[in-house]
């Protein structure tokens, strides 16, 4: 797959060029489909998914003028037979992944197959934002905040530090945002110290495109990258705009 990890949505003329690179026509001749399962645990989860369904939504994903739109929901798929949703997803543009809960979305992605058919998709976009870019990595940076939220008797919390490994680095999103304490550089250098991956730590201006498994950054604003060697004296590398 061609992907597209944002922090925030498309945020800005630079990461919205970036997608219709990916896509390699405009978006108005562009077809998605969106997924907001994984906003569902949230204390009103519910209202959140339906502002990002009808466009109102702070982090611009649906409201992009796209040719055609609509929505999967992972929960429903594994009572659906396959061939009522797969051909539309292989048939599907871009897949515009919201954001959430990083342990849910990996459970739903797993258990309804999606997770299986996402490397067959070569000619889709996938977009992520925030929990539905975390997810594609081989770690869950937000493990310990999901948790809370794994219904007592379930085995969802299995493994909850991991993410689907569909690519090999690690993700920080909301880099210094208001209201994410855990997000300031600081931390997240913290955290990517126990990390045997390199670890890209995002804005809500950045967004990290992947094409043929080569990352590039795309971005108006501040980001960087940790490598594995530099944690040792306290280093970072790929450094953004300050």
């Amino acid at each position: 797959m061609k992907l597209l990890l944002t922090s925030a949505g498309i945020h800005n003329p630079t990461i919205q060029s970036a997608l219709v690179e990916l896509l390699g026509k405009p978006i108005a001749e562009s077809t998605a489909l969106f997924v907001p399962t994984a906003i569902y645990p949230f204390p009103g989860g519910a209202g959140m998914a339906y502002k990002a369904i009808s466009g109102n939504s702070p982090s611009p994903l649906v409201d992009l003028g796209w040719k055609s739109i609509g929505v999967l929901e992972l929960t429903a798929l594994p009572t659906i037979k396959r061939e009522s949703w797969v051909p539309t997803l292989r048939e599907t543009d871009a897949l515009l992944v919201f954001g959430g809960d990083v342990l849910y979305l990996r459970h739903w992605m797993q258990a309804s197959g999606l997770a299986d058919l996402l490397p067959s998709l070569s000619e889709t976009v996938y977009v992520g934002l925030s929990a539905g870019s975390i997810v594609l990595t081989p770690y869950n940076c937000d493990a310990e905040f999901d948790l809370q939220f794994v219904p007592e008797g379930s085995d969802m919390g299995e493994d909850a530090g991991a993410g689907l490994g569909l690519v090999d680095f690690a993700l920080r999103v909301h880099l210094d945002a208001e209201g994410f304490d855990d997000s300031t550089l600081a931390e997240v250098e913290k955290w990517a110290a126990g990390i045997p991956a390199q670890t890209y730590a995002i804005d809500d201006e950045t967004a990290i495109k992947v094409t043929d498994g080569t990352a590039e950054v795309v971005s108006e604003g501040n980001w960087k990258l940790l490598m594995p060697t530099d944690r040792e004296e306290g280093l970072a590398g790929g450094v953004g705009r300050e």
